[in-house]
């Protein structure tokens, strides 16, 4: 028989999982950990693909942190190596690869983001390129005579793309085997990821049973949806919310989600806790922008903190209830007097791109001094006194002549 306060462990730390593998497995190990007193080791990896954590991995983030408040311990990988490569997960086609340099470059902030959700005393963070680096050419040929083409052709994406003649690089083959190595080099014992890695989760299984080890266990942990509602949350997509976000940018990005995600984001990200889930739902139903905004409000608060999301709320209030402005708008200088706007929109950070500048001018997105530009080759003369640049709801810049 299963103690009371493992069965509620294994209970608690199921909740919200797609699929585990396996039931018993699970409850036994963590029987064995009680026993021992010895933490389970518990695996996440992520690829710096881009220098932000978004709202789609904080899914797994909260249930790691839900293992440490267990007691466990957290192995959190950042695949600096992988990333140069990148998933091939749900791709259509060949990622570009990724220099050594730029890889560096967006790793350096991981550390520091996981830590707004994880316990530093209970995380161990290696980086991936310490061994897979270190591999020799007999170490991949051994690596990769362990898994056939036939087997790696079962994943969807990679059997999607062969069935319509669509080229696969090798080296995305081995992705997964390399994923799966990094649970051998730190002999997790259960791995988590979301629905769509339930393949390379299951060849760290596989290749552990090839290195002596007992095989990790794999959990899997639903897709959050983007602002868009319906992609999954991807750089890719466009459609994500970084927890670096401004607290105004955050905030405004929560409110602009469809209502049906709402629910979803509760659920899968709020610290707080799930027994508060059906009131939450009720209070929603019947105000559900004012239960939109409390969301927004606690994210804000938990990301950064009381203040920002106090003011943040205010904001939003003033820009779209009130039709005022934000009482803190940054201004910037330019070293020129007259410019293309779409040049101005870009330099500024305003859009990410001519062609972003452009979509946006069109798509009737873009105010100077609060008159909507259509003219995608308006020019604007710049002066002492700052124009007023807006584009979207919620982006707001003072621009003018540095001279």
């Amino acid at each position: 028989m299963v103690p009371s306060d493992v069965s509620l462990e294994f209970e608690a730390l199921k909740e919200g999982a797609v699929e585990l593998i396996s039931d018993e497995e699970f409850q036994s190990r963590l029987l064995s950990a009680a026993k021992g007193k010895t933490p389970l080791r518990i695996k996440y990896g992520a690829d710096p693909s881009s220098p932000d954590l978004h709202f789609g991995h904080m899914v797994a983030l909260r249930k790691l942190r839900q293992f440490q408040d267990f007691g466990h311990t957290v192995i959190f990988i950042i695949g600096d190596f992988t990333a140069r490569i990148g998933d091939p997960t749900q791709r259509s086609q060949t990622r570009p690869m990724l220099s050594k340099a730029e890889v560096s470059a967006n790793a350096k902030t991981y550390v520091n983001q996981v830590f707004k959700i994880l316990d530093k005393n209970k995380t161990v963070v290696r980086y991936n390129s310490e061994w897979l680096e270190a591999l020799k050419p007999e170490d991949f040929l051994h690596l990769s005579a362990q898994y056939t083409v036939a087997r790696l052709l079962e994943r969807d994406d990679f059997h999607k793309r062969y069935k319509a003649g669509a080229p696969i690089a090798l080296v995305e083959f081995l992705y997964p085997l390399l994923q799966g190595y990094d649970s051998v080099k730190v002999n997790a014992d259960l791995e988590l990821g979301g629905t769509d890695q339930k393949f390379n989760l299951l060849v760290g299984r596989e290749l552990q049973k090839t290195w002596n080890q007992t095989p990790q266990m794999v959990m899997t942990l639903p897709l959050l949806e983007g602002t868009d509602g319906v992609q999954k949350m991807s750089k890719s997509f466009g459609n994500t919310i970084s927890i670096m976000e401004t607290p105004r940018e955050m905030f405004g990005k929560i409110m602009s989600l469809p209502d049906k995600l709402v629910p979803r984001y509760f659920h899968s990200l709020s610290e707080k806790s799930w027994n508060k889930f059906p009131s939450f739902l009720k209070d929603f139903s019947s105000q559900p922008r004012e239960g939109k905004a409390d969301l927004a409000e606690h994210f804000v608060t938990q990301y950064h903190n009381r203040e920002e999301a106090l003011k943040a709320r205010k904001e939003f209030d003033q820009i779209f209830r009130d039709k005022g402005l934000p009482e803190d708008i940054p201004e910037v200088k330019l070293q020129k007097k007259e410019a293309l706007l779409v040049e101005v929109l870009t330099e500024t950070g305003l859009c990410a791109s001519k062609g972003e500048a452009r979509r946006m001018i069109e798509q009737g997105g873009v105010r100077v001094n609060g008159e909507k530009i259509s003219d995608e080759k308006k020019q604007i003369l710049l002066g002492p006194e700052p124009l007023l640049l807006q584009v979207g709801k919620r982006k707001f810049l003072k621009v003018k002549a540095s001279g």
